[in-house]
C-alpha cells in the first residue's frame, strides 16, 4: 500500500515538463525555423503547464473515482503433514505476487527456526498456532494479506486464529493419512510408527478436521493447477482480488 507523496509529485511534475518542453520547442522550431520563437514558446509553456500538471496530480491523488481498495485477508492452510498444503500455498503466493500484492508468506519450519525450543504436546502447539495467528492479525491490519500453512491440528486453536482476523479464510487440504505417507520424503511417517517421533500428527497424535472451511481441496482428485485456481476462484468471487 502506497501513497503519492508531494516530493514524489514535483519529481514527476518537473520531469515530465522538460521532456514536454523540448518536444514543443523542437516542433515550433521545425515549423517556424526560429530558434527564438522556439525557446520563448517553450519557456511560457513550461511554467504554466508545471503548475497545472502538480494540482492536476495531487487532485487526482484525493479522487477515488477507478480506485478500487484492497481487502486484505488471511488464507490459512491446514491439513495433515505432507498433505500438499506448502505446495499449494507456495503455488499460490506466486500468483499474487505476480500481481503485485502486498503479502507475507509463514509456513511452520520457517517460523519454527525462532522458536527452536518449541515442543509438540497440544499446550505447545496451540501456543504455536496461536502466536503465528496474532502475527497474521497484526500484518493483515496494516493491508498486508498472509499466506499460512500450518498443520495447526486442533479446532480451538484454529478458531482462535478466526476470531482475531478481520478475514479469515480457512483451506482444509483433505489428504488421507496412507496419500500423505506416500508423499513423505522426510520419512517421518514411518519414524512415527516405528516411536521414533512422538507427538506426530496423523499417527500418534489426533488431527481434528475443520467443521465448516470456507474452501476444501484434495490433491488426490485435483491437480496443483486447479486446486491453486479454486482458490483464487473463491478469493475473485469474494472480492478480495481486484
Amino acid at each position: 500500500m502506497f501513497k503519492e507523496t508531494k516530493a514524489r509529485s514535483i519529481i514527476k511534475t518537473f520531469s515530465w515538463r522538460v521532456l514536454a518542453t523540448l518536444t514543443t520547442a523542437t516542433l515550433v522550431f521545425i515549423f517556424t525555423g526560429e530558434l527564438t520563437i522556439a525557446i520563448t514558446i517553450g519557456s511560457i509553456e513550461v511554467v504554466a503547464k508545471i503548475l497545472l500538471y502538480f494540482f492536476h496530480e495531487r487532485l487526482w491523488d484525493k479522487v477515488n473515482i477507478g480506485r478500487k481498495e484492497i481487502k486484505p485477508f488471511v488464507i490459512w492452510f491446514t491439513g495433515l503433514p505432507s498433505s500438499g498444503k506448502t505446495t499449494i500455498a507456495n503455488a499460490l503466493t506466486k500468483k499474487l505476487l505476480k500481481r503485485a500484492y502486498t503479502l507475507e508468506r509463514l509456513y511452520g519450519d520457517k517460523v519454527r527456526q525462532l522458536f527452536p525450543d518449541e515442543g509438540f504436546s497440544k499446550l505447545e502447539r496451540d501456543s504455536h498456532i496461536k502466536r503465528v495467528g496474532l502475527l497474521s492479525s497484526i500484518l493483515e491490519k496494516n493491508k498486508v494479506i498472509v499466506v499460512a500453512s500450518f498443520v495447526s491440528p486442533y479446532i480451538e486453536a484454529r478458531d482462535f486464529v478466526r476470531g482475531i482476523c478481520q478475514n479469515f479464510i480457512e483451506v482444509y487440504i483433505n489428504t488421507p493419512a496412507n496419500i500423505c505417507e506416500k508423499y513423505d520424503k522426510k520419512g517421518l511417517y514411518k519414524r512415527a510408527k516405528s516411536g521414533l517421533i512422538k507427538n506426530f500428527t496423523g499417527v500418534n497424535d489426533p488431527y481434528q478436521e475443520p467443521k465448516d472451511p470456507e474452501i476444501t481441496l484434495s490433491i488426490e482428485s485435483l491437480s496443483l493447477d486447479d486446486c491453486v485456481n479454486r482458490v483464487l476462484d473463491y478469493l475473485n468471487q469474494n472480492k478480495f482480488l481486484v
